[in-house]
């Protein structure tokens, strides 16, 4: 069940010119509310923004006497702006945990397949499964990138891609996947974060090489809760479900790619 408290920023790192990375204790939100990658905080960012904003976590921790979780965001309005321009000791008011994370355990296999700002809720998972993932992360340039020392600690291999060429493989990352499962089609599952249309073609090549794929799906919210329509999304049987509660992961199949 979601919980609302003043949580303090015990680190910050600028991880490059757009993104940041905060470190929050968060009570006992991960040892007794489970807390967990994948899933997300709903932070409010001033007295002047009436909506809270939906930020990923990236990696949690139990810990005494405050359990703490890290998170990701880039700056991208004045709610993020504002974010950004706190300083370690300040307090943010949290409500979480939130969502649903990726089904994995820790003997599985994982190809994890990140995009941009979806790169960092897969971090925890390569975290949780110790050496055993494999990473395909990708970014429009190398000015972008982030966390990548981060998947060289908790990952087997990595491999990197950009828009632009100018960091490791030129284009994007379904032709890398691609790749990786020509050789290899032996994970347990894929798992994806980045913006739609990367997930699409993520889903469609995991499809065709027989490995189950999760995707984490990133839509604007209100609420955080499941209680307005701000995030729905359709789903391949008709139906529509909330990324807020019903997600943010889901099987790749259960989606409705061509809407």
């Amino acid at each position: 069940m979601p919980i609302e408290q003043m949580c303090t920023i015990v680190e910050i790192a600028k991880l490059n010119e757009y993104a940041y990375s905060f470190t929050l204790e968060v009570g006992e939100m991960v040892t007794k509310e489970g807390l967990r990658a994948g899933q997300f905080l709903h932070i409010q960012c001033g007295e002047g923004h009436l909506l809270r904003r939906p930020i990923s976590v990236c990696l949690c921790m139990e810990d005494a006497p405050h359990d703490t979780a890290r998170i990701v965001f880039e700056v991208r309005g004045e709610g993020t702006r504002w974010l950004a321009q706190r300083q370690v000791g300040d307090k943010l008011n949290v409500l979480g945990p939130l969502g649903n994370g990726f089904q994995i355990t820790p003997e599985d296999r994982l190809l994890l397949v990140g995009g941009g700002i979806g790169v960092p809720p897969l971090l925890g998972q390569a975290a949780y499964t110790a050496k055993k993932a494999t990473a395909v992360l990708g970014f429009r340039s190398a000015d972008r990138a982030m966390l990548v020392e981060d998947y060289h600690d908790y990952c087997k291999e990595v491999y990197l891609c950009s828009d632009d060429g100018s960091m490791g493989r030129h284009g994007f990352v379904d032709a890398q996947l691609r790749d990786i499962l020509e050789k290899d089609k032996g994970f347990t599952a894929v798992l994806a974060c980045g913006p739609k249309p990367m997930l699409k073609n993520v889903a469609k090549v995991a499809a065709e090489y027989g490995v189950p794929c999760q995707v984490s799906l990133e839509e604007r919210m209100a609420c955080g809760v499941g209680a307005c329509l701000g995030c729905a999304v359709q789903m391949a049987d008709g139906t529509m479900k909330h990324v807020c509660k019903d997600g943010p992961v889901f099987d790749a199949k259960e989606v409705d790619w061509n809407v």
